[in-house]
């Protein structure tokens, strides 16, 4: 029984410890809203590779990417991006999205960044899908706070759903470098 009194009496000191704050407002935050704006390079596997049937592509796709994230405070984080994949085609396929939705960072570590991000919009497939079909991706990647105003994409990986006739899935990764064109202190 003394033990248990110990064990739960250590708990709630710990627990007072850690929620105890000598300031009321944290100062390492930065506070209003600051705007990103990025390229990256990129590498997909569309997931398609003609006749209509949704199968794995001999070829990876490359492309090139713009990016810019708005942040409206430490949780509240909005991305846009666009991908323009069109190197390495096999038989004239490639896709080119366009997406915006939110990001959520998990946590900063000294200079670290990940996160996991949900985007909603667009595909079009130059050379094989008529007109545009509507677009979900989901993924995270991690990021590096180089500079005041610099940051590296260090990978990206999202996995996208196409709504399109065949369902596809094209995944895959990128890296690139952000500039922070308004707002307040770095990251």
């Amino acid at each position: 029984m003394k033990r248990i009194v110990s064990a739960l009496f250590y708990l709630v000191i710990v627990f007072a410890a850690i929620s105890a704050s000598a300031q009321v407002t944290a100062s390492a935050y930065r506070r209003g809203i600051s705007i990103h704006v990025g390229g990256e390079a990129s590498a997909f596997q569309p997931d398609y590779a003609g006749n209509g049937i949704a199968q794995t592509s001999s070829n990876r796709l490359y492309g090139v990417g713009a990016y810019f994230d708005v942040d409206l405070s430490r949780w509240v984080q909005i991305e846009g991006e666009g991908h323009w994949l069109r190197f390495n085609e096999f038989e004239n396929i490639g896709q080119n999205t366009y997406m915006i939705g939110p990001k959520v960072p998990i946590i900063d570590f000294h200079r670290w960044t990940p996160y996991g991000k949900f985007l909603i919009g667009w595909g079009s497939g130059p050379g094989w899908l008529n007109g545009r079909a509507t677009a979900f991706a989901y993924g995270g990647g991690l990021e590096y706070q180089w500079t005041r105003r610099l940051t590296i994409r260090a990978f990206d990986f999202e996995e996208q759903y196409w709504n399109t006739d065949p369902t596809l899935h094209p995944y895959g990764a990128s890296a690139g470098i952000s500039y922070r064109v308004f707002g307040g202190r770095g990251r």
